[in-house]
């Protein structure tokens, strides 16, 4: 029998009359569906939580526990019993609750928010959520490295991702993207081999969130299309400061279709607004000890303190027409689309506001698929691409156990989905219908399809022709070092410098002197003065030959002309009692007005005390944080009960900010700390004696992070 409903015209759930009974169907396009706005998803999501808190304590099943620190034994003394039914409910979950980690980007955080579009995309695509200026789509997002295992550590060098994941009304949209422009393969299928090349060495299991070893420069050396991307992994962009200062772009080739049919290639790039930002080799070294939690710790702190991080999203596009245009494959993932050549156009903006309330559920149940796509975006033949959109589905199925994985609460759609797939582990959701079949009679041939002109999905009809085959033509394919030459010529000198270090790190980690030899006769290609000068480093012998004959630079490849600013930056206040309080409150209200995240560091937690009776609560001791940790100091000193040591500590602190170039503030009472000499120019060093714009000149010092000219 059908059921009969009363449905409101603002309902999800449209309406199909045949022979005066009317059906339940999902309505035909976005522009029928309620509108998803900016809290569409965590109203649905507040339907899954569960608060514990202030009830008492039951099984699975509901039955209050009256004991739960001891099992059930015969006699106080005696062996377990077979019936403790309570324990074994207990330690079964217990010991079942990890799930198989991801094979690639085990290592992650999150975070929820919104997409606001700034302008119709009509003229490209007809997906829904970029059709008209202002409208808000919510999203999840999850960030990751990609060698090492869930529990290593944030600051590795390594290639990172970014998931997005919106939840449109047309359905949920994956957008997965990169911390650089190119990928280290041409193919999907040598993605196991890379893969296996860079993780650790089967033998040992080591090493662990790293890749300077063997068998990862040996891959390098002897497929060199992974040369471009293994350079950008070497260049500063590979040690973020940040996930909330990580530009990443989406490497694959996409298609925009309009209402009309019309394709256009693009490539996405999300640009975040606070600037990209890296720290040193030897910072990311020593805050991999000190806090393996740094990039996820700093992003849940900003959320919480609401400064919430921001990014542009960017289109790259290019008319069908202009495929063979360029001198290289725009359907190559190991080849960026020069900004110069091919401009970004921002067409919203990414805002995170919102941290997860558990991070099994929401992070780490999180499934991304660039196969989940929405009306008006379609997939390019690009090879890497058609090779990913059969890996993430299965990949899931292995992970997370089930085909239903999709109706977990952070992958479910907030519009509602309809189709005959049944069954499965862990079911949640009970399909009443008496079909489960297509096409049917007996339900009207329901759930239905949807012309595209009501929006359905219909793929782009690109036309095809040639032979099956597993060659590749074209002279671009395997050009391996013009855009590698570019992107080393578009470095600055310390940019230049930084790569340097780490190429000598990595490939003179390298035992095997044959691979070191490889890899320098491999990067002559690049530059010859640059293979030179690592030859030296690691051992082997100066390669013959020279780079590659190419001048060209594009600015947008480096780092040096990124957005800078204060904001959500820390300063480590190193404080002890009898300060200058007049100053230090101006100072501090001066840095909290800009944003500065203000840590007031001494030797003990409690109050310190200003010369006037003003206090400071101790956010740190010198032990529990560490001038790794910060990105700048402000040096007031003081008097404690252990003066030597509180002095020794403030010189170590200071010490490791200006070898890392990091901007220091000295206060007037603080000046004993450091002093000019002919060893050192103070470069971005502020003093507070005789400068009435000490907290303004401090903001500005911090913006600026770095004082490379610094001796």
């Amino acid at each position: 029998m059908q059921r009969f409903i009363t449905i409101s015209t603002d309902s999800w759930i449209g309406k199909k009359i045949n022979n005066g009974v009317i059906y339940l169907t999902e309505s035909s396009s976005s522009e029928n569906q309620k509108r998803v706005n900016a809290n569409s998803k965590n109203e649905q999501l507040e339907k899954f939580r569960v608060r514990n808190a202030g009830h008492p304590l039951t099984t699975n099943q509901s039955r209050k526990v009256s004991d739960d620190e001891r099992i059930l034994t015969a006699g106080d003394r005696g062996p377990g019993v077979m019936e403790d039914v309570q324990f074994f409910e207990k330690i079964t979950h217990f010991v079942h609750e990890e799930i198989p980690e991801r094979k690639v980007h085990a290592r992650g955080y999150g975070a929820h928010g919104v997409f606001e579009c700034y302008e119709s995309m009509k003229e490209f695509t007809k997906a829904g959520f970029l059709q008209e200026a202002g409208k808000q789509t919510p999203l999840f997002v999850r960030f990751s490295t990609v060698q090492g295992s869930k529990g290593s550590k944030d600051t590795a060098r390594d290639l990172r991702c970014l998931g997005v994941k919106f939840y449109t009304e047309e359905g949920n949209y994956d957008l997965t993207t990169i911390a650089f422009p190119v990928l280290i393969n041409q193919d999907a299928m040598k993605f196991p081999d890379v893969i296996h090349a860079y993780q650790p060495e089967p033998r040992t299991g080591m090493p662990q969130a790293a890749g300077n070893h063997d068998t990862f420069w040996d891959y390098v050396a002897n497929n060199q299309e992974a040369l471009h991307m293994t350079l950008w992994v070497m260049s500063d962009r590979g040690i973020l400061r940040s996930y909330r200062m990580m530009e990443s772009w989406s490497v694959n080739t996409y298609l925009f279709v309009n209402e009309q049919g019309v394709a256009t290639f693009v490539r996405f790039v999300w640009k975040p607004v606070l600037g990209s930002h890296s720290i040193l080799q030897d910072e990311a070294q020593k805050i991999g000890g000190i806090d393996p939690d740094f990039h996820r710790r700093d992003l849940r702190e900003a959320i919480d303190k609401g400064a919430c991080p921001e990014y542009e999203l960017g289109v790259q596009l290019i008319p069908q027409k202009d495929e063979f245009k360029y001198d290289f494959d725009i359907l190559d993932s190991t080849k960026f689309w020069p900004e110069e050549l091919i401009p970004v156009k921002a067409i919203g903006k990414m805002t995170l506001n919102r941290n997860v309330d558990n991070e099994f559920a929401e992070i780490e149940q999180a499934a991304f698929n660039p196969g989940n796509v929405v009306p008006g975006i379609d997939f390019s033949n690009d090879p890497v691409l058609q090779g990913r959109l059969l890996a993430y589905q299965t990949a899931q199925y292995h992970r997370l156990g089930s085909a239903n994985f999709q109706n977990l609460p952070i992958n479910r759609p907030v519009c509602p989905f309809h189709n005959n797939q049944r069954k499965g582990f862990m079911r949640e959701r009970i399909d009443v219908d008496e079909t489960s079949y297509h096409k049917n009679s007996l339900t009207d041939n329901t759930p239905y399809t949807t012309p595209p002109e009501e929006g359905g999905y219909e793929h782009y009809p690109t036309k095809v022709e040639g032979h099956v085959t597993r060659e590749r033509s074209g002279k671009a394919i395997n050009d391996f070092y013009t855009q590698p030459r570019i992107f080393w010529n578009s470095l600055t000198t310390i940019e230049k410098q930084h790569m340097i270090e780490a190429l000598n790190f990595q490939i003179g980690s390298v035992k095997s002197e044959s691979v070191r030899q490889q890899c320098a006769d491999m990067l002559v290609n690049v530059d010859r003065e640059l293979a030179h000068i690592v030859a030296d480093n690691v051992g082997v012998k100066r390669p013959s030959g020279t780079n590659v004959p190419v001048n060209t630079s594009y600015p947008s490849l480096s780092q040096a002309s990124t957005p800078k600013y204060a904001y959500s930056l820390k300063v480590g206040v190193l404080v002890g009692n009898d300060f200058n309080a007049n100053e230090v409150k101006n100072t501090i209200k001066i840095l909290e007005e800009y944003g500065v995240f203000v840590v007031i560091v001494s030797e003990m937690l409690g109050i310190v005390t200003g010369d006037d009776g003003t206090t400071l609560e101790v956010d740190d001791t010198f032990l529990t944080t560490s001038p790794y940790l910060l990105d700048s100091l402000y040096v007031v000193g003081g008097n404690v009960k252990n003066q030597a040591k509180f002095n020794a500590d403030v010189t170590d602190f200071i010490n490791v900010a200006y070898k890392h170039y990091k901007p220091i503030g000295v206060s007037k009472k603080g000046q004993s700390f450091i002093h000019a000499t002919e060893n050192n120019n103070l470069a971005g060093v502020v003093f507070a004696e005789n400068n009435t714009n000490f907290g303004e000149d401090l903001v500005a010092a911090i913006a600026h992070q770095r004082f490379w000219d610094r001796t």
